[in-house]
């Protein structure tokens, strides 16, 4: 099976890879009477030679990173460990170490509150405290709500936290220590 291959021919009939294979012949004096007399080759040479005298003095030189450079990575990385916190261990089936952030975490726990009737998931912080006998994590958690308007509150809440701690551990693999639930608005269905 032939590989298709894209020629950039010029009015002569030669290809640009021709001429460029034959840049070093050229100025070594073993050019052809094509080469010489050629307008098209002779322009698409010069242009190859600038490209070729070009990469060279770019792969030559020397570049220092800007001194801010360090910085900047640093404040990226600072901002990645702000932005999904801390991470939580996960029991793993095989050898090895697995992990999840404690943002994404935060996230399920959200969905689990969101999925109730009468309850929208506001903020969620998480904390790994520990390890059990078993080698399940556990974690504490901060989980910030909105409640409909006329809503049974106690019963309701404490759905939410049967629901978060089943989905704590059905759906992440840690067992929910401590859940502290703070309603802070009500909103009208």
């Amino acid at each position: 099976m032939a590989l298709d291959q894209t020629t950039h021919d010029l009015p002569c009939g030669r290809s640009l890879e021709e001429v460029w294979d034959t840049l070093g012949a050229v100025e070594a004096g073993f050019a052809t009477d094509h080469d010489l007399t050629c307008p098209h080759c002779s322009t698409a040479r010069g242009s190859l030679l600038a490209l070729r005298d070009a990469t060279r003095e770019l792969a030559a030189e020397e570049a220092e990173p800007s001194r801010d450079l360090t910085e900047k990575i640093m404040a990226a990385v600072r901002n990645d460990v702000r932005r999904y916190g801390r991470m939580v261990p996960l029991p793993a089936a095989e050898a090895g170490r697995l992990e999840v952030s404690s943002a994404a975490v935060a996230a399920v726990l959200r969905f689990a509150a969101d999925g109730m009737d009468g309850i929208r998931g506001r903020r969620c912080r998480v904390t790994p405290t520990g390890v059990d006998a078993d080698g399940q994590t556990l974690i504490e958690a901060e989980l910030t709500v909105a409640a409909a308007y006329r809503v049974e509150l106690d019963e309701v809440l404490d759905r939410l936290r049967e629901r978060v701690s089943a989905a704590c551990a059905s759906g992440i693999g840690v067992r929910l220590v401590r859940l502290d639930l703070t309603v802070e608005d009500v909103y009208h269905r």
